[in-house]
């Protein structure tokens, strides 16, 4: 509506299958997405490829508007990570969407410094919008400019079914800060402009063999790694380490308590769990081809009882194996007590903890938002119909009563009897009524006075003098009442001249002849 207007939004959601409304918490089908742009496309003459992009900007302002502009800003520091956080972004947000089936992204830095963006997507036809997002996330976040084109474009197999797989190539290009000069080189600098010299106090006392403060920042790892089995097992309670044929070879505590099968001799991973998201293949490559994403797999015990672990892929190349990092994956205090789990069984650094309490909240909440919104549109689709009935309700009244004391009556005001010395009165009938009501059917008489009376009515309008009544044939208006004029009899003659030229065009019923019609 904001770029193309009410109106065109108007014709769009008259068409047939759109509702009223759109919830913010429910889900609609893609099939009335797609269906939406194609009409769009047709009516606006605009190709469906250009509004799903129009529709990816839009998307952006709407989610910044929303109050999730804070969160997007804090995704990464660049555009590669950014877009590298997105999977976790979605995972977050479908602890409130519960539905969303959100796309799952991949960066890929070529040898000679390209930037490649995979999306991959079980709903298909979508990926325009893909361009729009990243260009305005460019554009606002990072002060650059991308463009964005489609060098391959395939279904791939996956365990769901086929998968839509789009990759683009990305070009960025970076702008100057305001004051026209580039940014600074190091992190320090960029951070704390305004610190004075204490940055370099701080630089002067870190020893050169264990790290720096610049951006080119190396990390020191210890000859010896100071923790021991049974203390990582205990403080990482959920995670998993697996080999390339998906052999489990350690598992933290509460794993081993809630799947004690895991270290069965003839078993592998994927007999326990499936990979939930990304929807990928339970396999070496195809995890490491998503190992920046963050991996939901669900335990296959009973549906009531199954666990779904959420966290990060870590390939360890000098042992050849897989870390799983992770932790419960949980909305609700009632889905931890559904798998047999207790928040003592999750660690103190976990923030799972603090996750599950504040979304409990925020649960109650989202039933809140959803029963406001609720309430909103009846209350607007009562208004819609309390607008019309007023509508007829005033069209009856002005048709009673004259236009000026029926709008003091809806006032309030109370209206006191006037007398008026100086009027003219017409009377008319239909000739030879009574004999044309014996000889045919009611309907037919209904119907010729219906004709009748609604050309002497428009009559009335023309003339600018009052009807007063009308019983059976009879009609009768007023001239110079309720509101004094000097012409009122040139108007009421008028009227009857206006009269006798409209009764031609009314047939008896009878003879099929017009009507006559008498005036006094």
């Amino acid at each position: 509506m904001e770029k193309f207007g009410q109106e065109t939004w108007d014709k769009l959601s008259s068409l047939p299958g759109v509702p009223d409304s759109f919830m913010t918490y429910t889900v609609y089908d893609d099939v009335l997405t797609v269906s939406l742009v194609q009409e769009a496309s047709s009516l606006l003459d605009v190709s469906a490829e250009v509004l799903l992009k129009l529709f990816g900007e839009h998307f952006f302002a709407f989610c910044k508007k929303a109050g999730y502009d804070t969160m997007l800003r804090t995704l990464g520091g660049n555009l590669t990570e950014f877009i590298g956080n997105l999977d976790s972004l979605h995972s977050y947000l479908a602890l409130s969407y519960e539905q969303m089936n959100a796309p799952s992204f991949r960066v890929e830095m070529t040898d000679d410094g390209k930037m490649l963006l995979h999306y991959y997507s079980d709903r298909k036809g979508l990926y325009h919008i893909v361009p729009g997002i990243m260009e305005a996330v460019a554009k606002d976040i990072f002060d650059s400019e991308v463009t964005m084109t489609i060098v391959n474009q395939s279904e791939e197999d996956e365990r769901t079914g086929k998968k839509e797989h789009v990759v683009f190539l990305v070009k960025q290009t970076n702008h100057v800060n305001h004051r026209g000069k580039a940014l600074p080189g190091t992190m320090m600098e960029r951070c704390v402009p305004l610190a004075g010299e204490k940055h370099r106090l701080d630089r002067a006392v870190v020893p050169s063999d264990q790290g720096s403060l610049l951006c080119t920042f190396s990390p020191r790892y210890p000859r010896k790694l100071w923790v021991d089995e049974k203390a990582f097992c205990n403080t990482f309670p959920f995670h998993i380490v697996f080999d390339e044929n998906l052999k489990v070879r350690q598992t933290g505590v509460n794993i081993q308590k809630f799947l004690p099968g895991l270290h069965a001799r003839d078993l592998t991973l994927d007999q326990h769990f499936t990979i939930i998201h990304p929807q990928v293949t339970f396999t070496i490559e195809s995890i490491r081809k998503f190992v920046n994403s963050q991996f939901v797999l669900k335990s296959n015990k009973d549906k009531h009882s199954s666990l779904k672990l959420r966290g990060q892929m870590l390939w360890m190349e000098s042992l050849g194996c897989m870390l799983y990092m992770c932790s419960p994956k949980l909305r609700s205090l009632q889905e931890l007590q559904d798998v047999g789990l207790h928040l003592a069984d999750l660690a103190q650094h976990d923030v799972t903890r603090d996750l599950v309490l504040l979304n409990q909240q925020r649960l109650a909440e989202m039933e809140l938002t959803n029963q406001l919104e609720r309430k909103k549109e009846e209350l607007s689709v009562l208004s819609r119909h309390l607008e019309v009935e007023k509508e007829k309700t005033e069209t009856l009244l002005y048709a009673m009563l004259p236009r000026h004391i029926a709008n003091q009556l809806k006032d309030g005001k109370s209206i006191e009897a006037g007398e008026f010395e100086v009027c003219t009165i017409l009377f008319s009938d239909v000739v030879t009524f009574t004999d044309i009501c014996a000889a045919c059917e009611p309907i037919h008489i209904v119907h010729m006075l219906n004709s009748m009376y609604s050309k002497f009515d428009r009559l009335t309008s023309i003339h600018d003098i009052y009807k007063v009544e009308t019983i059976g044939d009879a009609y009768m208006v007023v001239g110079g009442v309720p509101v004094p004029m000097v012409t009122h009899a040139h108007r009421v003659a008028n009227f009857a001249l206006g009269m006798r030229i409209a009764a031609r065009e009314v047939t008896n019923p009878v003879t099929g002849t017009p009507i006559q019609v008498g005036l006094c």
